[in-house]
């Protein structure tokens, strides 16, 4: 703990919280086997997250041990000789990619060496080649039987999506977060022809091109051959969020963002489109077995932690627990904000009528959204009679270009009157008690809160950072080049907007801040490094404002171990509750 204890300087638990396995566990980063027999998937049930080998349709599990540092992602080979497993040392947002058999026999690292970062990994169709970017600035094939690595294209804010089977053409993302687009890159001239806005791209068989395209209002898929270009699945209210084809191209997967941040998942074939029912509110992670089998993707909801699911016609359960039958299924509020706009949340109300004591919760990115899933700090909240309204305010993704772009530097101001017209709305509609609303956010939500603590003074009575920035300058000094550089079309040039940047830091007025605040923050945070933090509780020590600081040795910017998670949020309920439903006891 750092910094001064000030009226509270001890957590209160909830009695007999020793552990929380079943809120803080789960699985995720499903993929299949080349013939749809077999799945591995990430889980920490183990207590950090390790890889897991299992027969569709058996209980039976298998552990393949990649080592001590836990694992964010893992890639079955179209051949099914190799697991391509991306591992987070020190939880850090650098990450490394190993190569191990499915009976975790021969690991060995193929990417992201040294203070390297790899990312974006894809397994060639049909071909031990395994895709990978470093750094956003080198993009590789790696040679999974003849253990090569070969440099595809270079370049600033680059990756590697896709290349075809004579090896003449690639497929590249280029640009900064906000203003990517997809690219078709000849290989033997390097000569580049722009194909869409937007981030995710694959070949067909036959060469044409298969993108989820944002170059209009609301994200959709194509398909471009030649000069041509297709627009395959569409919505003038839903969102594509992303896609899957299979290997022979005869069958893609859509995964649609609908209703304000619920999935829906549709199977396109030359026969038409079959809507699978899904058995979670909220979907992702969706690949498809090679020989086109078997659908494999992640499923949650509110009271129902992430589970691993596949679909050949049926649904069939991998690892995946039902729901919890009293969790409280939360209700999207559409309404006008300071200027008109419209924004939304997800309000996880208790029982009975308000006014509640009430959270206003900001989601990280900014281009994020707040969705319908797991959330085991918003049901321990409500079950406390806490109301927690998770906020997608300007800046969020889910509500088409103009809505996820209007955020992006000057207009941050405007986000930050966001929480302001959350807190009047849920005041107005007798949600909330005024004197009970607290404010919390991880990364940029964290950020978002401090802007907010210091923008609205008296308006909040305890307020969360979880791994905020608090100075733009400090920020884009410490974190990672890529990660800065990727960053300046959403917030600013450090060196031209050095004075828009100043003021729109949290650190600038922190001596208008008087809410009892917690700082979390994970020590080997490369993304938002700790300095952030440091400044902070340095600051509010010196102003003599109740505040604790959470520190968390060998996490980086996510909480990876359960241990950790757990912690978390027994702390952020204690903190809350000491001061949204205080008592004798706590404040004497």
């Amino acid at each position: 703990m750092g910094g001064q204890l000030n009226r509270v300087d001890v957590t209160v638990l909830p009695e007999g919280w020793t552990s929380l396995p079943s809120e803080v566990s789960g699985c995720w980063s499903a993929t299949l086997s080349p013939d749809g027999r077999h799945a591995a998937y990430v889980s920490d049930r183990g207590g950090s997250p390790k890889v897991w080998v299992q027969p569709v349709g058996s209980e039976l599990t298998f552990l393949v041990d990649t080592g001590e540092h836990p694992v964010v992602s893992v890639h079955w080979s179209t051949g099914g000789g190799w697991l391509a497993c991306v591992l987070a040392p020190g939880g850090a947002p650098r990450t490394e990619v190993w190569l191990v058999r499915p009976d975790g026999s021969a690991p060995h690292q193929v990417a992201g060496f040294g203070a390297d970062s790899a990312e974006n990994v894809r397994w060639l169709p049909g071909r031990p080649l395994l895709a990978v970017t470093e750094n956003l600035t080198t993009t590789l094939l790696v040679d999974a039987e003849h253990g090569t690595r070969e440099t595809i294209a270079t370049g600033e804010l680059i990756s590697l999506l896709d290349v075809t089977a004579d090896r003449r053409r690639a497929l590249l993302r280029h640009g900064p977060r906000g203003g990517r687009y997809i690219a078709l890159h000849d290989l033997t001239t390097g000569a580049e022809e722009h194909v869409t806005s937007g981030e995710q791209a694959c070949f067909g068989p036959d060469g044409s091109v298969y993108a989820r395209s944002d170059a209009g209002e609301l994200p959709v898929l194509i398909r471009v051959a030649g000069a041509a270009t297709e627009v395959l699945a569409s919505s003038n209210t839903a969102e594509v969020e992303s896609f899957a084809l299979t290997a022979d191209g005869t069958t893609i997967a859509v995964l649609w963002n609908v209703r304000g941040g619920e999935s829906d998942l549709t199977v396109l074939t030359a026969d038409g489109s079959k809507q699978i029912d899904l058995p979670g509110s909220v979907v992702s992670g969706v690949s498809w077995s090679f020989d086109g089998s078997a659908l494999a993707f992640t499923a949650e909801g509110p009271g129902q932690q992430h589970g691993v699911w596949t679909y050949d016609g049926a649904l069939h359960p991998v690892s995946a627990e039902p729901a919890a039958p009293d969790a409280v299924y939360p209700a999207l509020h559409r309404f006008a904000s300071h200027d008109g706009l419209e924004i939304s949340g997800w309000l996880f109300a208790p029982a009975g009528d308000g006014p509640h004591p009430a959270v206003v919760w900001l989601h990280g990115g900014p281009e994020a959204q707040e969705r319908p899933g797991h959330g085991a700090l918003f049901q321990s909240l409500v079950d406390r009679g806490i109301a927690v309204f998770a906020a997608n305010v300007r800046g969020s993704s889910g509500f088409g270009r103009t809505f996820v772009n209007a955020d992006n530097g000057a207009l941050r101001y405007a986000a930050i009157a966001d929480v302001a017209s959350c807190v009047s709305y849920l005041v107005g509609s007798g949600v909330a008690d005024p004197d009970r609303v607290g404010c919390m956010g991880r990364s940029y939500g964290g950020y978002l809160t401090l802007a907010a603590l210091t923008t609205y003074p008296s308006m909040f009575a305890v307020g969360i950072d979880v791994c905020g920035m608090a100075n733009f300058a400090t920020f884009y000094e410490h974190t990672e080049p890529w990660i800065a550089a990727a960053a300046v079309s959403k917030y600013g040039d450090p060196v031209a907007d050095a004075d828009l940047l100043r003021d729109l830091s949290p650190i600038t007025r922190i001596d208008r801040l008087r809410t009892p605040l917690m700082l979390v923050h994970g020590e080997n945070d490369s993304n938002v490094p700790v300095i952030e933090a440091e400044q902070v509780v340095g600051a509010l020590a010196a102003l003599g404002v109740p505040h604790r600081y959470l520190l968390f040795p060998g996490e980086g910017h996510e909480l990876q171990h359960r241990s950790s998670r757990a912690r978390y949020l027994q702390e952020t309920i204690g903190w809350l509750t000491a001061y949204l439903q205080p008592t004798p006891a706590l404040l004497s």
